[in-house]
């Protein structure tokens, strides 16, 4: 029996300091919808919740056993995936809902928008993060997107295209390129569609800098390299990325180091910051990420 329209699924290993603040903003959030917290296989008992929710155990560690987990765990006819560092603004569940209302055919999904929390010092880098690296909203200018720009941390989908598919693959993309790899196939097998509605806003309160970034660099190079031997239609974007700008001349950054007073969009001024700051943060990450590239395993062979 179905119980609700939709169900939220957050999948956490426990030590996000941002959860309460997540679970809180949705106990003020409007609509038919329950939530469901998704314990990774390897994470800590639950959490000293503030909230009640629905809380089940992964069977496998990654973020794609336990978003899988959690659309499984009920019978909810929608599935809202978002992270256990996102906020959300005060009619996130509504603008999905009513989204999906006036969409009501199975192939099409919702992708919401997620901005830095204004309760965290947005620095040059996490700006830098939102031009391609970690999210790119700022660029999308239409309401149908393309498929790889489905970001897991707030999108909801039928759970009728998740049961076609099989959901995310838990073996291949365990965490890294699991949500573009569901996507592709959802777009290529099952005609899913796209639409951008910025008014789904959450924020994503969490901090980041250079170094704490660099931590997910041979996650991303290890899952990057699957995901195209895989697909080698697709393009390495971060293999390219970073290939380049190892090969380009080592940038003096002294343009750069306005970027924290020059805004991108400034004339003239914020494209030669801007683009002086990209090439200093990509050739301080290129090294290790191609490093990681070169160094993973081939464990996936096209059919």
């Amino acid at each position: 029996m179905v119980s609700t329209q939709l169900n939220i699924v957050i999948p956490t290993l426990g030590r996000s300091r941002a959860l309460n603040a997540t679970l809180s903003a949705l106990e003020e959030q409007s609509g038919d919808f329950d939530v469901t917290l998704v314990l990774d296989a390897r994470a800590d008992p639950p959490p000293d919740l503030r909230l009640p929710v629905r809380v089940v155990r992964a069977e496998r560690p990654g973020a794609s056993a336990a978003r899988n987990a959690g659309w499984r765990a009920t019978e909810a006819p929608l599935v809202l995936f978002l992270d256990d560092d996102i906020v959300a603004g005060p009619d996130l569940v509504a603008q999905h809902l009513s989204w999906h209302e006036a969409h009501p055919e199975p192939q099409t999904g919702v992708l919401g928008r997620v901005d830095w929390s204004r309760r965290v010092t947005v620095t040059p880098f996490m700006r830098w993060l939102e031009m391609g690296i970690q999210f790119d909203y700022g660029t999308i200018g239409a309401v149908e997107v393309e498929w790889q720009r489905f970001y897991s941390c707030n999108v909801s989908v039928k759970r009728s295209m998740l049961e076609r598919s099989g959901g995310f693959d838990e073996v291949r993309f365990p965490y890294g390129y699991e949500d573009l790899e569901l996507a592709r196939r959802l777009s290529h097998e099952h005609g899913f569609r796209l639409l951008f509605n910025r008014a789904a806003v959450a924020e994503h309160l969490k901090s980041e800098t250079l170094e704490s970034w660099r931590r997910n660099l041979t996650r991303i190079a290890v899952a990057e390299r699957r995901f195209t031997e895989l697909y080698p239609s697709e393009p390495a974007y971060f293999h390219d990325l970073f290939l380049a700008a190892a090969q380009a001349p080592r940038a003096r950054g002294r343009a750069a180091r306005l970027a924290g007073f020059v805004s991108p969009g400034f004339p003239w001024l914020g494209r030669v910051v801007w683009r002086s700051f990209d090439v200093v943060c990509r050739q301080a990450l290129a090294g290790e990420f191609l490093a990681a590239w070169e160094a993973a395993e081939p464990e996936v062979r096209a059919a």
